[in-house]
């Protein structure tokens, strides 16, 4: 795996104005490299800033002040090279399976140079045989495959995912969480994931960035040296499980500042 810098997030602040029209600081003086190729997760508690930071990174955001990069330029924007993953599919309901991994490609005005392409991701995802089946016709699990193939077909460095098993049961999400590390190896691609799962973040990951409640700090990055594939009931896998679940206790117990207008 190469370790040349893919992302550089250097000094980032990001605040916004609330619903109660109270300036919140959403993430304050984050730094951080991400290397091509590696798989990194961010976890943290609920409001620490975790998806502004990946939205910073999609260019679906601006920081405030700071700078982000990517391959040595500053990101201006959104672009098909960084493939991004809700925690819905929001899949097109009207489309087949098929078309919806295609969308990408029919906006970028490739579909008729490429769309040979597509029967290879359907197959990469493991869907062969539902290729002419509707979002609503398949499950939870599927319609994540379907989201991941249609953001992989743009051939992206980069796949950012912000919680796309969060709403999937034990077994669906383990059965992706293998299917997102066959992809990883086969497409060298770098991948950072959003999760509030502590056990998904150590069997995925390369390293794992614990952020602190807000105003979002960067607490911690931690090194997962635990060979693969991991098994979730090693001694050492639990281990470390339980050090982070404490480096979470402990930064979820950090004061937060009051805002008073």
């Amino acid at each position: 795996m190469s370790r040349d810098i893919l992302f550089e997030i250097e000094a980032v602040d990001r605040t916004y104005v609330d619903a109660n029209d109270n300036m919140v600081e959403a993430l304050k003086n984050i730094n951080l490299s991400i290397n091509k190729g590696e798989f990194i997760s961010i976890i943290g508690p609920s409001g620490c800033g975790k998806t502004t930071l990946l939205r910073l990174l999609a260019g679906l955001d601006v920081p405030e002040s700071g700078k982000i990069r990517l391959s040595g330029e500053e990101i201006g924007g959104p672009d098909p090279t960084r493939g991004y993953v809700f925690q819905q599919s929001s899949l097109f309901p009207w489309l087949t399976v098929e078309k919806n991994i295609a969308s990408g490609l029919m906006a970028r005005g490739v579909y008729k140079q490429r769309k040979d392409e597509i029967a290879g991701y359907i197959k990469l995802i493991g869907l062969n045989g539902f290729e002419k089946t509707y979002p609503h016709q398949i499950s939870g699990g599927m319609a994540q495959r379907v989201a991941i193939a249609r953001a992989l077909i743009n051939h992206p460095v980069a796949l950012l995912m912000d919680e796309p098993m969060g709403a999937l049961d034990a077994f669906t999400r383990a059965d992706l969480q293998d299917k997102l590390l066959e992809l990883w190896r086969e497409n060298d691609t770098t991948m950072i994931l959003v999760t509030h799962d502590v056990d998904e973040a150590l069997y995925l990951s390369d390293r794992v960035v614990i952020m602190s409640p807000r105003p979002g700090r960067i607490s911690e990055v931690l090194n997962i040296s635990l060979s693969r594939p991991r098994q979730r009931s090693s001694a050492d896998f639990t281990a470390l499980r339980n050090s982070i679940l404490e480096k979470l206790h402990l930064v979820s117990e950090i004061q937060q500042p009051e805002y008073t207008i």
